[in-house]
């Protein structure tokens, strides 16, 4: 039984009249198991990640004090990362969470499943607007329909068996499509065997429009939301990625609720009092998913503070931080693992492989550690609930010195993707001086034999086969001395004193000429304004 036939169950069998106390407590039972449905998820536990190898003193340094095998998104936990690119999750935390914190937010994550277990074949259905305000902009529907049936295949044992383009003059309208087109259609869909669920190619359907589809076509029918949405919940690995997926699924069970509470109004149960306490079930229902909003606020309040914490230590120590953005599955993880040699970033060939914000430590041709952050893939049609709920780990964006944003040119639609990248960075509220500076990065540039970009600040590169990597380091060396105001200075040191060990613990050193008989060296290094006055405070001349 599902929790919504529970909550009618139980509103349909209250009776009227006062009734003995056994019953009473059977029906309070009851109530509760609607109220707060038990589908138990399991518990997860927080991975700790592995000690990294020999480590520089200079790397290890970054990220404050604690394990040196934890270096944790903007930087803590630790002295630091490999500059040859070890990496960890940006939300995980190395000290214990109090016990009644954790079991209150595992309690927040215990919901029903959005989408059906098992095999699952779909019939694609895809709404076309040929003309009109509603026609989309830089994009076909074969284009479309291509990216919704990637986000079919990302999901365990589901598969497309059919995928249908229907043109429709009405997108706007209860059942999107007119009269006669939908009478079609669903002889169509009613004609077809073996299938199990019809994915509707649009944002969002509302629980009754969603109902008398169902109706019509005889299985079960998701939008665009619910199935990015379940994407999301399987893939959010950290606990702040599965907190900000259950806030997003918020406004869904909301509608879902209004749903259930008008089919129990229209067998009149829907708008009783529940047992003398003042409040309907549908007022019940509300409050309860309040509570719930406020919890989980708070609970990623708590996280973002400690991030938050994280950002200022990894500020103080001065290394530069690049984020790397772009369309969902452009390759952004595999151009990290390229720049980096990072092991531990595991590319996948899917939408939506990376929800957490994850950091990754790399060397310049100059030798100067930076760190990439491997953030989020955006989506065109990204439901706004979702893009809201995961603007608090896009934060750290704005704390970069450097975006570099990567675009898969091989794709048909790159332009458009281009569009919803920028548009999203837009929404941030980013400076205006780190949106200028912004590198584009036309990745898989090895499937288009003869090509070459245009433009300043763009380069062409294959992440997958090594191609034009040197050249995409130097220009983000240059960059980012610009975004820091990093310069190249030769600085005379004693050798007999402790200057030189400063200065490979502070900066860049780039290259040392000892002068044996004077007892001095002659250093070159790339250091920040704040680093060289801190030097000529503490070793005057």
């Amino acid at each position: 039984m599902t929790p919504s036939d529970q909550w009618e169950a139980c509103a349909l069998a209250r009776p009227r009249g006062p009734a003995p106390s056994r019953s009473g407590g059977r029906r309070m039972w009851a109530l509760r198991a609607a109220v707060r449905p038990r589908a138990w998820l399991s518990r997860v536990a927080l991975r700790a990640a592995p000690p990294p190898p020999a480590c520089p003193i200079r790397a290890l340094a970054a990220f404050g004090p604690g394990d040196p095998g934890d270096l944790r998104g903007r930087g803590g936990g630790g002295r630091g990362p490999r500059a040859d690119g070890w990496r960890s999750r940006a939300g995980e935390e190395d000290e214990e969470e109090p016990e009644d914190a954790e079991e209150e937010e595992e309690e927040l994550l215990r919901r029903d499943p959005l989408l059906p277990a098992g095999t699952q074949r779909v019939c694609l259905v895809h709404p076309e607007v040929k003309w009109g305000p509603g026609k989309p902009q830089l994009t076909r529907a074969e284009w479309q329909v291509a990216e919704a049936e990637a986000l079919v295949h990302t999901l365990d044992n589901w598969s497309v068996a059919e995928a249908m383009v229907v043109p429709t003059k009405t997108p706007d309208r209860k059942l999107i499509f007119g009269k006669g087109t939908l009478e079609h259609l669903t002889e169509r869909i009613r004609g077809l065997t073996g299938i199990s669920a019809v994915f509707l190619n649009v944002e969002r359907v509302s629980p009754s429009t969603k109902k008398e589809l169902e109706a019509m076509w005889g299985v079960r029918v998701f939008d665009r939301f619910t199935v990015v949405l379940h994407i999301f919940r399987c893939n959010a690995r950290t606990r702040e990625a599965r907190l900000q997926v259950a806030l997003a699924e918020l406004p869904l069970l909301r509608s879902n609720l209004k749903n259930d509470v008008a089919r129990l109004d229209g067998r009149g149960g829907g708008s009783r009092y529940i047992m003398g306490s003042g409040e309907s079930f549908m007022q019940v229902q509300q409050r309860l998913l309040k509570e719930k909003e406020m919890k989980i606020r708070k609970a990623l309040d708590r996280l973002r503070g400690k991030r938050q914490l994280l950002g200022r230590q990894r500020r103080r120590r001065e290394f530069p931080v690049v984020s790397v953005v772009g369309y969902t599955n452009c390759g952004k993880t595999t151009l990290i693992k390229a720049l980096t040699g990072d092991a531990a970033a595991q590319p996948r060939d899917q939408l939506f492989a990376t929800l957490d914000i994850t950091a990754h430590a790399g060397s310049l041709p100059s030798r100067m550690t930076v760190i990439y952050m491997d953030t989020i893939g955006f989506l065109s049609q990204l439901p706004h609930s979702l893009i809201e709920s995961f603007s608090a780990t896009l934060e750290d964006v704005v704390h970069s010195d450097l975006i570099v944003h990567v675009r898969d040119v091989s794709h048909p639609e790159s332009e458009l993707q281009k569009a919803s990248v920028l548009s999203a960075l837009r929404g941030l509220h980013l400076p205006a001086a780190l949106l200028d500076s912004m590198l584009e990065v036309h990745n898989k540039a090895d499937l288009l034999p003869g090509y070459s970009p245009g433009g300043p600040r763009v380069l062409a590169v294959s992440a997958l086969l090594g191609l034009g990597l040197e050249e995409l380091k130097a220009e983000i060396e240059d960059a980012i001395m610009r975004a820091t105001g990093r310069q190249v200075r030769t600085l005379r040191v004693r050798l007999a004193g402790p200057q030189l060990s400063w200065l490979h613990k502070e900066a860049t050193v780039q290259h040392v000429e000892v002068v044996p008989e004077a007892g001095v060296a002659h250093v070159t290094v790339i250091i920040s304004s704040s680093a060289y006055g801190k030097f000529r405070k503490l070793f005057p001349e």
